[in-house]
C-alpha cells in the first residue's frame, strides 16, 4: 500500500512538473516599452508569446530574434488586434526559426531602412519557417518619392505572408520583394496567401510593382514561391503588377481588380498561372492581364473580364525575344501552354509578338532588338466571347510558332486571320453573378494535349475528369459566394472601406475667413466665395481635397494674389485642389499653382473650370520627384504669363516624368511669353503609362513669343498625345509640337494661322536605361 501511495505520488509529481514547465514555455510576456520589448524577446522560449501594449508606438526599429519550434513558434503580437499601431520611423526585423508576428498595424511613417517588415536581421541572421499574419501596413510611404524601399522583403525559405492589407505604397521600389540572393534563399517555397493588396497609386515612373520575385540577375533560380487567393485591388504602380523573375513560382486563385497593369512573367521559367480572375471596366484602357516572356509556363483556367489594355497591357500579352538575350532583357517565348481560359468582353483579347521594334533599329542597338518570335506556344481549349465586333488577335510579328486547337469564338468577336483552331459558334452567355459570365451552349470538345490530364479542375475545383467543355468553368453550382467579395482577403479586424462624409459648402466673404476656414478645413470642404475682392498675401496651403468655387459666376470672386515669390496655391501631397468660376490675378511674381520643393510623398490632383488667371510667372510648376496624378482644365482662360504648365523637372531620362493625366479642353491661352506646355518624359522605359496629354477645343494665341522659344508645346517622350481641333493664331515659334510617329500620334482638325507647324518624328531617339 506504501509503495502504491509512493507511485502515486511519484507520478502527480511528474505531472506536476510537466505541466509547470509547459506553461513557462508557453508565457506570455505584456511590454509597453522598447526597452521591455527587447528583455522579453531576449528571454524568450519555444511557446513564448510576447504582447505589445496597446498603444502609438511611434520610432521604434524592433529585431525580433528566436528559435522557436515548429509545434512552438514563438509569437509576437498586440495585446489587441490593431490595438498596437507603429509609426514614425520604424521597422520590423525578424531572425531565427519559426517565429511569428501578429496583429501590428504599420501607419502614419515610414521605415529607416531599405524595408518595413525584413525576414532578415542581417546577412548572418535569418529568418526560416517564420510567419507575419494579419497585419496592416498603410501609407507607411517615404516623404521623397525617389526613396528606394520595401514594404515586406522576403529572405530564407519557407516565410509566410498573410491575412495582411498592404496598401498606399507611393515612393520607389516593390512593395513585396522576395530575394533569391546565395543559397540559403533559393528553393524557398514562400507563401503569399491570402492578402488583401490595396490600392497602389500611379507612380509616374518604373519600379512599381506590388510583388517582385527575384531579379534579373537570379532569374534563372529556383523560386517555388506560392501567390495564391490574394486580392489586387486598383495596385496601379505601373504595368507590371507582380513581375516573376525566378523558376517555378505558382500564382493561383488571386483576384486583379481594375488594376492597370499585368501580372508579368519578366524573367524565368515554368510559372503556373491557374484560376486566377482578372476585372476590368469601362473606364480604363491601361488594365491588363498576363504578359508572357521567357519558357515552360502553363496557363489555365483563367477568366478575363471588360480588359480593354493593349500591348503590354493586353489580356494576354505574348513578347517577341531578343536572340542571345543578356539575363535582363527579353528571352524568347518557347513551350508555353494556355488552355481552358475564359475571355469575356476584352478587346482583342490576344495579342502577339508585343514589343517587336524592327523599326526602331535606327535609333536602338542591335541588343534591344526584339525579333524572337514566339516557338511551340499551344493555345487550347479556350472560350472567347465579345458584344462588340472586336478581332480576337493583334499579331506585331509573325505567329508561325504557335498552335491554336479548339478554341471558341462568341458573340461578334472576329477571326480576321481565319486561324484554324480558332472556331466561330453561337453562343450565348448567362450572367450568374455579378462580373461572372458563362455559355450556355456545353462546349464540350476539346483538344487532349501532352499532359492536359493535368489540367484536373476548373476555376471554381470542379473536376475535369468526366465533364469535359472549353473555357475556364465546367460549372458554377457550386459557388456558395460572391465570384468576387473583398471581404475574404486581409485580416479580420480591419476594414480598408472608409465612411464618406458629405461636407456642407461654407460661404466665405472676406480673405480672413477663407484663410481661418483653410486652416480648419476637412478633406472635401467646399468654400462658397461671395462676390467681391480677395487680396491674398499668403500661399494658400493644399494638402486635401478642397473646392473653391464661386457663389456668382456672373460676379465672380476675384483674388488678387501678392505672395513674395511664393505660389498662389501651394500644393501638398495628397492635395486635390478643385476652383470653378473664380478670377485669379497676381502680380507677374509668383507662380499660379506651385508644389512644395522636398517631400512631394504623393500624388496632388487639379482641376479647374470656368476660371480666369492673369499676370503669374507660370500656370503650374512642378519641382522635382513632385507627381500630379491628374491635371484638368476645362473652359479657362489664362493670360499674360511668363511660362505655361512647367511639367519637366525629371531630367535624369530614367523613365519618371511630372504628371500621368493633362487634359484641357474649351481653354485660352493668350500671351504666354514661353512655352505653353513644358511635359517630359525621358529614358527608354516602358515599364509605366507613359503620360497623357490631351488637348481638345482650345485656343492659343501670341504665345511663345519669347526669343529662345522655338516650340510652342513641348510633349518629348509622353506616350499619349491627342492635339485636336484647336486654334493656333499668330504664335511666333518654329514648331507647334513634335510628335512621336511610331506612337500613332499626328495632329487632327486644328486651325493654324501664323503659328508654325507640327512635326512628326517616326522614331523618338532616347537613352538607355539598362
Amino acid at each position: 500500500m506504501i509503495k502504491i501511495n509512493f507511485c502515486l505520488v511519484l507520478f502527480f509529481s511528474c505531472l506536476l512538473f510537466s505541466c509547470a514547465q509547459q506553461n513557462a514555455d508557453e508565457s506570455e510576456t505584456l511590454v509597453s516599452t522598447l526597452e521591455e520589448f527587447n528583455t522579453a524577446v531576449s528571454d524568450a522560449k519555444p511557446g513564448s508569446v510576447v504582447i505589445m501594449a496597446n498603444s502609438v508606438w511611434e520610432n521604434v526599429q524592433l529585431v525580433f530574434k528566436g528559435e522557436g519550434t515548429e509545434k512552438k513558434p514563438i509569437i509576437l503580437k498586440a495585446e489587441k488586434p490593431g490595438g498596437v499601431i507603429i509609426s514614425g520611423s520604424s521597422s520590423l526585423k525578424l531572425g531565427g526559426n519559426y517565429l511569428e508576428v501578429r496583429d501590428l498595424y504599420f501607419t502614419n511613417g515610414h521605415t529607416p531602412d531599405k524595408s518595413v517588415i525584413q525576414f532578415k536581421i542581417n546577412d548572418d541572421v535569418i529568418a526560416n519557417n517564420s510567419r507575419v499574419t494579419n497585419c496592416v501596413i498603410e501609407n507607411f510611404t517615404q516623404p521623397d518619392r525617389d526613396t528606394s524601399d520595401h514594404w515586406v522583403e522576403f529572405w530564407g525559405r519557407n516565410n509566410t505572408l498573410d491575412h495582411c492589407y498592404i496598401a498606399g505604397k507611393s515612393n520607389t521600389g516593390p512593395t513585396i520583394r522576395v530575394f533569391l540572393k546565395g543559397n540559403e534563399h533559393v528553393t524557398n517555397h514562400h507563401q503569399i496567401i491570402n492578402n488583401y493588396f490595396g490600392p497602389r497609386p500611379r507612380k509616374g515612373g518604373p519600379h512599381g510593382e506590388t510583388l517582385q520575385i527575384g531579379d534579373s540577375y537570379t532569374s534563372m533560380t529556383p523560386s517555388y514561391t506560392n501567390v495564391s487567393h490574394n486580392l489586387f485591388d486598383r495596385c496601379n504602380g505601373e504595368v507590371e503588377i507582380i513581375s516573376s523573375k525566378s523558376n517555378f513560382n505558382t500564382f493561383s486563385k488571386n483576384v486583379f481588380f481594375e488594376s492597370e497593369g499585368s501580372l508579368v512573367l519578366r524573367h524565368g521559367n515554368y510559372a503556373t498561372i491557374d484560376g486566377n480572375v482578372f476585372i476590368g471596366n469601362e473606364n480604363s484602357a491601361n488594365i491588363g492581364g498576363i504578359r508572357v516572356i521567357n519558357t515552360g509556363h502553363w496557363i489555365t483556367n483563367n477568366y478575363f473580364y471588360k480588359l480593354k489594355g493593349e500591348k503590354f497591357r493586353a489580356p494576354l500579352a505574348v513578347m517577341n525575344g531578343i536572340p542571345k538575350s543578356p539575363l535582363n532583357r527579353y528571352n524568347q517565348v518557347t513551350d508555353v501552354v494556355v488552355a481552358y481560359n475564359s475571355w469575356i468582353d476584352c478587346y482583342t483579347p490576344w495579342h502577339f509578338g508585343v514589343g517587336s521594334n524592327i523599326e526602331q533599329r535606327e535609333v536602338l542597338p542591335a541588343s534591344e532588338i526584339r525579333s524572337a518570335r514566339a516557338e511551340r506556344m499551344l493555345l487550347a481549349n479556350n472560350l472567347i466571347y465579345n458584344e462588340k465586333i472586336m478581332p480576337v488577335i493583334k499579331q506585331y510579328d509573325s505567329i508561325d510558332g504557335i498552335q491554336f486547337k479548339n478554341n471558341y469564338l462568341g458573340g461578334k468577336a472576329e477571326n480576321l486571320q481565319n486561324i484554324s483552331g480558332i472556331e466561330a459558334s453561337t453562343i450565348t452567355i448567362a450572367e450568374k453573378d455579378k462580373f461572372l459570365y458563362v455559355p450556355e451552349q456545353k462546349l464540350d470538345t476539346v483538344y487532349n494535349g501532352f499532359d492536359f490530364e493535368t489540367i484536373a479542375t476548373d476555376l471554381f475545383g470542379n473536376s475535369r475528369e468526366k465533364e469535359k467543355r472549353v473555357g475556364a468553368i465546367l460549372s458554377t453550382s457550386q459557388k456558395d459566394e460572391p465570384f468576387v467579395e473583398f471581404s475574404r482577403y486581409g485580416p479580420n479586424w480591419f476594414s480598408p472601406i472608409k465612411e464618406k462624409q458629405d461636407r456642407e459648402s461654407i460661404y466665405i466673404a472676406d480673405e480672413q475667413e477663407l484663410m481661418e476656414a483653410l486652416k480648419n478645413a476637412q478633406a472635401g470642404s467646399v468654400f462658397i466665395l461671395e462676390s467681391g475682392n480677395f487680396t491674398l498675401n499668403e500661399s494658400l496651403a493644399i494638402d486635401k481635397k478642397i473646392t473653391l468655387k464661386a457663389k456668382d459666376t456672373a460676379n465672380a470672386a476675384h483674388l488678387y494674389f501678392k505672395t513674395k515669390n511664393k505660389p498662389a496655391f501651394r500644393m501638398h501631397p495628397e492635395g486635390k485642389l478643385k476652383l470653378d468660376g473664380l478670377i485669379i490675378t497676381g502680380d507677374n511674381q509668383e507662380e499660379a499653382i506651385g508644389t512644395l520643393e522636398n517631400n512631394m510623398s504623393s500624388a496632388y490632383n487639379v482641376f479647374i473650370a470656368n476660371s480666369h488667371f492673369e499676370n503669374f510667372k507660370s500656370i503650374l510648376k512642378s519641382s522635382k520627384s513632385s507627381f500630379a496624378d491628374t491635371i484638368q482644365i476645362k473652359k479657362s482662360t489664362f493670360k499674360n504669363f511668363e511660362q505655361g504648365i512647367q511639367l519637366a523637372q525629371e531630367t535624369d531620362d530614367t523613365g519618371k516624368y511630372n504628371a500621368e493625366f493633362v487634359t484641357i479642353q474649351d481653354s485660352r491661352f493668350e500671351n504666354i511669353t514661353g512655352t505653353v506646355i513644358d511635359y517630359y518624359r525621358g529614358g527608354y522605359d516602358e515599364s509605366t503609362i507613359g503620360g497623357n496629354l490631351k488637348l481638345t477645343g482650345n485656343t492659343f494665341t501670341n504665345s511663345g513669343n519669347s526669343r529662345e522659344t522655338t516650340l510652342l508645346i513641348k510633349n518629348r517622350g509622353i506616350v499619349y498625345v491627342t492635339i485636336s481641333q484647336n486654334n493656333f493664331r499668330d504664335n511666333p515659334v518654329d514648331y507647334i509640337a513634335i510628335l512621336w510617329g511610331v506612337k500613332g500620334q499626328k495632329p487632327l482638325n486644328n486651325t493654324i494661322s501664323n503659328s508654325g507647324a507640327f512635326k512628326i518624328v517616326e522614331n523618338l531617339e532616347q537613352k538607355l536605361m539598362y
